[in-house]
């Protein structure tokens, strides 16, 4: 099981880094990454929610993270403080939750936790309880979560719960 599963993260993974690339290169095509673990979230998101709003929505691995506008947020176990340790290939798979203000807590999210941290390419990045949070490339819709759990980069990738600690 233990080796399934391995194998469906690695598919998984590559596709989203063809996929990345493709953008990058300016493809017109988009490419569905397809997975058994994503689950829509219950939760209706606006389409004009700011971007930079943490809020609390239903998923498959329960009440988790999403910004304003759907999108699953991650924390990753290798990072000990709020200074990101993801930059390059990692960046490119596993996007920062970047700010140019300062962020908004809505629907069960606490303000309390949230917080930014300023990379070290310039930008800010939004923390919640000290952890910095981001998005997984494959997660497309809002409500998907492709990406639980996996080892990649160092650590492992938790969306995370409303008390900002990681959903195992």
């Amino acid at each position: 099981m233990t080796r399934i599963l391995s194998v469906l993260t690695a598919i998984v993974f590559a596709t989203a880094i063809v996929t990345s690339l493709a953008l990058d290169a300016g493809a017109s095509q988009s490419v569905d990454v397809p997975s058994a673990a994503s689950a829509p979230a219950a939760t209706t998101f606006a389409a004009t929610a700011r971007r930079d709003t943490v809020t609390v929505g239903r998923s498959a691995f329960g009440r988790i993270l999403f910004d304003g506008r759907g999108r699953a947020l991650y924390l990753f176990t290798r990072e000990k403080t709020e200074t990101s340790q993801c930059y390059g290939a990692c960046a490119k798979a596993w996007p920062p939750f970047l700010t140019r203000g300062r962020p908004s807590a809505a629907r069960g999210a606490r303000s309390s936790l949230l917080g930014t941290a300023r990379r070290s390419d310039g930008t800010t990045q939004v923390t919640y309880r000290g952890h910095p949070l981001y998005y997984y490339v494959g997660d497309r819709r809002p409500g998907q979560v492709l990406c639980q759990g996996v080892v990649q980069f160092g650590g492992t990738w938790f969306v995370v719960s409303p008390s900002g600690r990681a959903v195992h």
